[in-house]
């Protein structure tokens, strides 16, 4: 059997409460929020003792979530600094489509969004750029230039 579709992708927060306002300042829609804890959520992560709040958000298309969790138990565990190149194996990086990339950046900068590098032109297609979200997470933003 082949893969239906991509549910969401998930992101370990430090502060549940400004990741949120982060994403939906992108555009995201809080879908709700709970948690989760107990049996299954400790046999699905391999944890033991596993308590956590999350918080859904969906694109306004509907077509996408993202899945935003804090830990009370255990403890999440910072790996080494949270600016980390975007070259490191394992990294992780989330896209969206964004109709004014410039707009977006400066909305999320109060956010704590900070550019990683520049907004880039690939060729006469996108407009392109990687920004640091809550807990450095890497966010990338793509806005199609008009006429491609």
């Amino acid at each position: 059997m082949a893969v239906q579709r991509m549910d969401n992708v998930g992101i370990v927060v430090g502060d549940l409460d400004a990741a949120v306002a982060f994403f939906v300042e992108l555009g995201m829609e809080l879908e709700g929020r709970g948690e989760v804890r107990g049996g299954f959520a400790d046999q699905c992560t391999g944890l033991s003792g596993t308590h956590c709040d999350i918080a859904m958000l969906r694109t306004p298309d509907g077509h996408s979530r993202l899945e935003l969790a804090r830990y009370r138990s255990p403890e999440a565990i910072a790996d080494g600094p949270r600016n980390k190149p975007h070259n490191i194996l394992g990294t992780h990086r989330v896209m969206f489509a964004v109709d004014d990339i410039e707009d977006t950046v400066a909305r999320l900068r109060p956010h704590g969004g900070e550019l990683v590098g520049e907004i880039a032109r690939f060729e006469d297609s996108y407009l392109l750029c990687y920004l640091r979200g809550p807990d450095g997470v890497i966010v990338g933003l793509a806005e199609q230039i008009q006429g491609s």
